[in-house]
């Protein structure tokens, strides 16, 4: 069995004997590592084709967060983490590179969590990832994981979204299917029951299964063309994409703004790029 398959059978046995909503709980100290180990060509040429991005270039801004998945759910599904991983919703991330990384370099990777606050829904966590190369940062992101419970705490709230959604432009049109998180989750290895199928999402409150936060982030900067020349990228999942599902994606004219929506004018998704 390998390492992210025994995170995911760890994680379904523990979920059931944790119970969220203890902002101040205790997290795990330190950090999980991997050491510098290159970049498998098949996979990742399965990642680019289900996300949208180029098949030759820079490794796509988002992939260094699949490759540390198998240590993110190592860190969630240890029996320190406070929280259930088992439903688990991504809320937002931040990603700043700090060079582009070429496919054919080594990356060591490191995961830590850095922190619990009360959310009006539950309970959310904070997650860092990094990616060295020889030593040297070249990437690093910060997300939000949000643990759904009952709450008195009103005043809570989630972090601010950045105000990208305006009347930006449609620029495109993407019809998504019903097994998309099936798909998604054989390739980035998240395989979350939340996005798998309406019976498995029915057990945490979806009426269907969801796309991955990180697909719809990947596929909106794969549209945008991503660009050398970007410092920083941040994201604010805001509402689930239920598959099947038809959206458009929006940008401005200078692509420093984006947004994700349903057909309806739903707005799934906003996001702010710093160049």
């Amino acid at each position: 069995m390998t390492s992210l398959s025994a995170s995911l059978v760890r994680g379904a046995l523990s979920s059931p004997f944790k119970r969220a909503g203890r902002p101040d709980a205790a997290l795990p100290p330190g950090r999980l590592t991997r050491p510098a180990a290159p970049v498998a060509p098949g996979p990742l040429a399965a990642y680019g084709r289900i996300c949208g991005f180029a098949e030759s270039g820079p490794l796509p801004l988002t992939y260094p967060h699949v490759l540390a998945f198998p240590l993110t759910m190592r860190l969630m599904t240890d029996r320190a983490f406070p929280l259930p991983v088992l439903g688990l919703v991504h809320t937002w991330i931040e990603i700043t590179p700090h060079r582009a990384v070429r496919p054919t370099e080594p990356l060591e990777l490191a995961v830590y969590a850095d922190g619990l606050a009360p959310h009006r829904r539950g309970t959310e966590v904070t997650m860092v990832t990094e990616a060295r190369v020889g030593g040297e940062l070249v990437w690093e992101s910060r997300s939000g994981y949000l643990s759904r419970h009952a709450t008195t705490d009103a005043a809570a709230s989630p972090r601010s979204a950045p105000d990208a959604v305006g009347d930006l432009p449609v620029v495109a049109e993407w019809r998504l299917p019903g097994d998309l998180g099936r798909r998604y989750g054989a390739v980035s290895g998240d395989r979350n029951p939340i996005h798998l199928h309406p019976l498995t999402a029915r057990l945490f409150g979806f009426p269907r299964a969801i796309a991955h936060g990180m697909w719809t982030v990947a596929r909106c900067l794969a549209e945008a063309g991503e660009g050398a020349e970007i410092r920083s990228v941040r994201a604010d999942f805001r509402a689930p994409v239920l598959l099947p599902a038809t959206v458009t994606y929006a940008a401005d004219t200078a692509g420093n703004a984006f947004a994700l929506r349903g057909t309806k004018g739903r707005v799934h998704l906003v996001g702010t790029v710093t160049r």
